[in-house]
């Protein structure tokens, strides 16, 4: 049976991730969700783009449905690439940076998503929250 993400290393997640888009000085939208898409935890900072809660849900989702980051989608849902328009499938995906799959072993547990700043700020706070999950799953 693969690894499952618990609301609590959903939470570390989140939780720095807030702390980098604090120290960048950028509110933002984070969203953590499991490996099939599912919203676990979620947090829109004072002064985040309010269009940008749908986002980050989506880049979350994105990156655990195709266990690749949304720069990595982009890429291959570019014009003549193997994936392209699959960004209109699955309710919508997000096929620009922002969206980071979460790794345990070899498994995709889940996934964070981050929207409200440019991409580059989008991908530093969501890579902040995937250096913080943790390496064991929390116990349920």
């Amino acid at each position: 049976m693969a690894p499952r993400l618990a609301l609590a290393d959903a939470q570390q997640v989140l939780d720095a991730a807030l702390a980098k888009a604090e120290e960048i000085g950028q509110p933002m939208n984070v969203a953590v969700v499991d490996d099939g898409g599912h919203l676990l935890a979620f947090s829109r900072q004072d002064g985040a783009i309010l269009a940008s809660v749908d986002i980050a849900i989506r880049k979350a989702r994105t990156a655990a449905l195709l266990k690749m980051t949304t720069a990595q989608a982009g890429e291959a849902a570019a014009p003549g690439a193997p994936l392209y328009g699959i960004e209109v499938t699955n309710g919508g995906l997000v096929i620009f940076g922002g969206g980071i799959p979460l790794v345990r072993g070899r498994d995709v547990v889940g996934a964070v998503g981050v929207s409200a700043g440019s991409v580059e700020q989008d991908t530093t706070v969501a890579e902040a929250g995937v250096q913080a999950l943790p390496k064991r799953a929390a116990r349920r």
